[in-house]
This record gives structure tokens, C-alpha cells and sequence, in this order.
């Protein structure tokens, strides 16, 4: 036979890669980064579009402040759909852990 053996898996291979705290800051990290990067695009986008037609139809700021505004609210428009979103999967998270732990250890035969 050549030089590679298959041998059994080692016990590490059985358990989750990942643990359920590790799990959940990440979702958390990656919460906060899309709340920031929402907000940016929103904004910019939205400032970027005022001046372009601004330079197109001649009316200096007013367009630009106009899609300014806008971009703000629709900004922290995204960022309260983000945070409800959020809270939303914290809460059911939540209620998930409490029925594991209200649910009685399982009977071996």
C-alpha cells in the first residue's frame, strides 16, 4: 500500500467548530458593521445623486441639500430596521436558551 492510511477521524473532528458565544459576537460584530456601512451608502449615495443633478438641471444647492435630507432619514431609517431586526433574533434567541434549560434532562435506557 502506498505511503497515505486512512485511520479513524480524530475526536476533534467530531465538535462544533464554533461555540455559541463565538457565534453570536460575530453576528453582533457583523450587525454593527452593516448598520455603518447602511448609513454610509445612504448618505453618500443620496449626496452624490443631489449633486450630479444639481450640475444637470442648474440648481446649485438645492437639490444637494434636498437628497441630503433624505439620505439621512432613509440612514436612520435602516439603522431602526436593522435594530428591530436585531432585537427581534436576541428575543427568540433568548426564548430558544429557556427552553432548553426548563426542559428536563432526557431519560437514558
Amino acid at each position: 500500500m502506498g505511503p497515505f492510511r486512512l485511520t479513524a477521524a480524530p475526536d476533534y473532528a467530531n465538535k462544533a467548530a464554533v461555540d455559541k458565544e463565538t457565534k453570536r459576537f460575530a453576528l453582533q460584530v457583523a450587525s454593527v458593521s452593516s448598520m455603518g456601512i447602511a448609513m454610509a451608502l445612504a448618505i453618500f449615495g443620496s449626496l452624490y445623486l443631489g449633486i450630479w443633478l444639481d450640475r444637470i438641471l442648474g440648481t446649485k444647492p438645492y437639490l444637494t441639500l434636498l437628497f441630503l435630507a433624505m439620505g439621512i432619514a432613509a440612514a436612520f431609517r435602516n439603522v431602526y430596521v436593522l435594530i428591530m431586526r436585531y432585537l427581534k433574533n436576541e428575543k427568540s434567541a433568548a426564548a430558544g436558551e429557556k427552553s432548553e434549560q426548563e426542559r428536563p434532562p432526557a431519560k437514558k435506557a
